[in-house]
């Protein structure tokens, strides 16, 4: 009990002693408070016939009978298939074009020539989401389109690429490389100028070549940043956006556009179903944290490397 004390005394004099630290994180801690952990006192509406004139806590309680509801219907299964291939593609096409976006900008030795391929690779990022699923239905018009001009003149038909439910997934994922690639490989290039100049200077007197150098030297230096990274968007695999698959989806490709947030949406605010969304999203959480927690377990067996 003594020693107890003594270290609370000790966390507390160490804690005047650098109030101005401490206040300094109030703002932060203030903000997940309110908007992170206050809204998790709304969780329990998964479990609660949720009436809006009762409110939360006065709902009454019914345990898992939402859960058992969502995983008995057939089509959440084909909703949870969308997000899944959605957030695989994504994933297998667009996270090593980051990586080896980042190593073609570390050889590149034009200053000026360098800074303008990262502008323009990192400005796609800023553009909002409605901006951009305009830009796309405009692009891909059967009409007007770029796209579907540079067909005709290549002797081919028209296409409407927004109506047919096999193209969604390519335009999703290939748009969100177009706007993701630079700004994706910004913590690649930060890790790649944190690598030791000597070890270039001393493979290049034995002979080695660009490419060899790239291999056994650029690549396990930042080898443990592209494993958290990966970690990371492995366990937020079913997050798929809403605003971007809301906006480019309609009901000629609701088959193959249909995802956990969308879904979610179409239950919850427009139809009212609140104790259900609550549940899907509920469920969402939970299968995320699993993944995460394996993949992290995993990489850690493998390589040494990981969150925690």
């Amino acid at each position: 009990m003594t020693t107890s004390r003594r270290g609370r005394g000790a966390v507390l004099a160490l804690m005047r002693k650098h109030y101005q630290i401490y206040l300094l994180l109030l703002p932060t801690l203030i903000y997940f408070l309110i908007f992170k952990y206050g809204p998790m006192y709304g969780l329990q509406m998964a479990f609660r016939n949720y009436n809006t004139g009762l409110g939360i806590w006065n709902s009454p309680w019914v345990g898992l009978k939402y859960f058992k509801r969502i995983l008995s219907r057939p089509y959440f299964y084909q909703i949870l298939s969308n997000t899944l291939t959605i957030s695989l593609t994504s994933l297998i096409a667009g996270f090593p074009l980051p990586i080896l976006f980042s190593l073609m900008l570390n050889e590149m030795r034009g200053g000026t020539w360098k800074k303008s391929i990262q502008t323009i690779t990192y400005a796609p990022h800023f553009i909002s989401t409605v901006v951009l699923a305009a830009m796309i239905t405009i692009f891909l018009s059967p009409s007007s389109g770029i796209v579907n001009k540079a067909i005709e003149a290549l002797g081919g038909k028209a296409v409407n690429f927004m109506m047919r439910p096999e193209c969604f997934v390519p335009i999703y994922v290939i748009s969100g490389i177009w706007q993701g690639l630079g700004w994706n490989a910004i913590i690649y290039v930060a890790a790649l100028a944190s690598v030791d100049p000597a070890l270039h200077e001393s493979a290049m007197i034995d002979g080695a070549s660009r490419l060899q150098r790239i291999l056994h030297i650029n690549l396990p230096c930042i080898l443990p940043t592209v494993i958290i990274m990966l970690i990371l968007q492995t366990g937020s695999l079913l997050n798929v956006g809403f605003e971007k698959v809301f906006l480019l989806s309609n009901d000629a490709v609701l088959e193959t556009s249909e995802v956990i947030s969308t879904y979610t949406y179409r239950i919850g605010i427009a139809g009212a179903q609140f104790s259900q969304s609550a549940a899907i999203g509920l469920f969402n959480s939970v299968v995320q944290f699993i993944m995460l927690v394996i993949v992290n377990t995993l990489a850690r067996r493998l390589s040494e490397t990981s969150l925690w």
